[in-house]
């Protein structure tokens, strides 16, 4: 299915009158729940992230908390590497390869596209490196709502000779029509943010990438505010390479992160700068005493897909919190959690504006991100506290991202603080 930005607009109005469907909660004392329009019943939901009971949590794209689900799973490996002994609850890698193939599934990629990595930020370095932007040749382009975090990367590359373009946003948003005019032949990687995390602007990422392919580019796109909470395709999308942390939309843990590189691209393209043991097999030393013999002192297997790309380990504790996580998204739905958010953002939309916060969020972006202007960040943080309301206020902007756990009247609790 195509989910392009110009479809995905068209569609998100649809979405806001769908249904949502309960999920499973890991321990016996939630139960499944359906979840629909009609019978809005989200206290299932809520049980899942207990957090949701103690404040209005709106600070979903900043840290998404976790759920019983995954929480339980952490709690088993813990206990396991505290009483042991043997396999138990262990999690090692035919767990691990669970994990890519659910976010396979979320992202339409195969688990052998999919390596595991710290972070959002070690993918788009790997990007970097494999494409040899260390060499100061060709031109990157990425824009003003791209992730400080990523641009960085672009402008220590800038110190080497590389060319940096940085396309200027306009009310808030870039179109194509800026790439267009940006790319040429010399570009190397076009890198962007799939959904901003300042303001949850949706790229046209589809639009960008046949730009960026037509003239021998590459994309990379940062969907660390994207999978889990919209529908995120990387075929349909044109999209080469992408990471993303788990401990935002996700609903997991920080200490992983999940890299995509598209399969034909693996190796020959994206060549493999980082080296570590996660990337062979079988590995002898032949001149040991009592080892076989070999042709050469030292021999291994090479392993094959984006598993080339793993350098070093992430965190047991955190994947196994995150395959419950993926478990949860994936019945839940993406299509059905941004069905629920949408309504609440459209709310915030309409009325934060009256009460002096304009808002930056391009009109009918369909993403569970909102983002408003502040006059007094100080003023509005108190607020905000006082009345157990979380929302991330900073560069007098405040971003409120609600997800499945949140209903109506957290944005009501919003809303009143500031009034």
């Amino acid at each position: 299915m195509n989910f392009d930005r110009r479809d995905f607009l068209a569609g998100s109005a649809a979405l806001g009158s769908g249904m949502f469907f309960g999920c499973s909660a890991a321990d016996s004392k939630i139960a499944d729940a359906a979840l629909t329009a009609e019978n809005a019943d989200f206290a299932t939901a809520r049980a899942a992230f207990p957090w949701s009971t103690k404040q209005a949590f709106l600070n979903n794209a900043g840290r998404h908390p976790c759920g019983v689900h995954s929480v339980n799973a952490a709690r088993r490996y813990l206990d396991y590497i505290l009483d042991g002994p043997g396999d138990g609850a262990g999690f090692g890698e035919k767990q691990f390869h669970e994990v890519k193939a659910l976010y396979g599934e979320l992202i339409n990629a195969k688990a052998s596209e999919i390596a595991l990595v710290q972070s959002t930020l070690i993918g788009e370095n790997l990007v970097a490196l494999g494409l040899g932007l260390h060499d100061g040749k060709g031109n990157v382009v990425t824009d003003e709502l791209h992730y400080h975090g990523g641009s960085y990367i672009y402008r220590r590359l800038q110190d080497a000779g590389l060319e940096l373009r940085i396309i200027k946003q306009k009310d808030w948003q870039v179109a194509p029509e800026e790439y267009e005019r940006a790319i040429d032949n010399d570009t190397k990687l076009v890198s962007l943010t799939l959904v901003s995390n300042i303001n949850g602007f949706l790229y046209d990422s589809k639009a960008i990438s046949e730009i960026a392919h037509a003239n021998g580019a590459y994309v990379y796109a940062d969907v660390v505010q994207a999978a889990g909470c919209v529908p995120v395709d990387m075929r349909a999308m044109g999209i080469d390479f992408c990471s993303a942390s788990t401990y935002k939309w996700l609903m997991g843990m920080r200490g992983i992160g999940l890299f995509y590189v598209r399969e034909e691209l693996q190796g020959d393209v994206l060549k493999p700068m980082m080296y570590g043991d996660k990337q062979y097999s079988n590995f002898e030393f032949h001149n040991f005493p009592g080892s076989p013999p070999g042709e050469t002192p030292i021999s291994y297997q090479p392993r094959g897909g984006a598993q080339m790309y793993e350098v070093g380990n992430v965190s047991n504790i955190a994947g196994a919190a995150q395959r419950e996580a993926l478990k949860y998204i994936l019945k839940l739905g993406v299509d059905n959690i941004l069905a629920h958010a949408r309504p609440m953002c459209d709310k915030l939309i309409e009325e934060l504006p009256k009460l002096g916060y304009p808002c930056i969020t391009p009109p009918g972006s369909p993403t569970p991100i909102t983002a408003f202007l502040v006059e007094n960040p100080e003023e509005t943080s108190a607020r905000l506290k006082a009345a157990k309301v979380a929302a991330k206020v900073k560069w007098k902007q405040m971003r409120v991202s609600p997800s499945v756990f949140n209903t109506m009247a957290d944005v009501d609790q919003l809303l009143d603080a500031l009034s």
